[in-house]
């Protein structure tokens, strides 16, 4: 497997899209990594964003379940 293949391998099951992809791969050729490093660090963010969205939604969730459980 050749670095390329496996750097494109690892950007998807970082769960980035077939765009941010081609663009880290042409940062790559183009032996341009603070780029490269800039893009991975904004999809970084993006994801904890989502985390912490999801957490939001969890913590709602448990407390509801929790309303309910202590009101039987």
């Amino acid at each position: 497997m050749s670095k390329q293949t496996a750097i494109e391998q690892n950007l998807k099951a970082a769960g980035c899209d077939s765009e941010t992809i081609e663009k880290c791969l042409c940062d790559l050729k183009a032996d341009r990594p603070k780029r490269l490093l800039q893009r991975l660090s904004r999809h970084r963010k993006n994801l904890v964003s989502e985390v912490h969205e999801k957490e939001k939604c969890i913590d709602c969730l448990d407390y509801l379940v929790y309303e309910l459980e202590r009101k039987d």
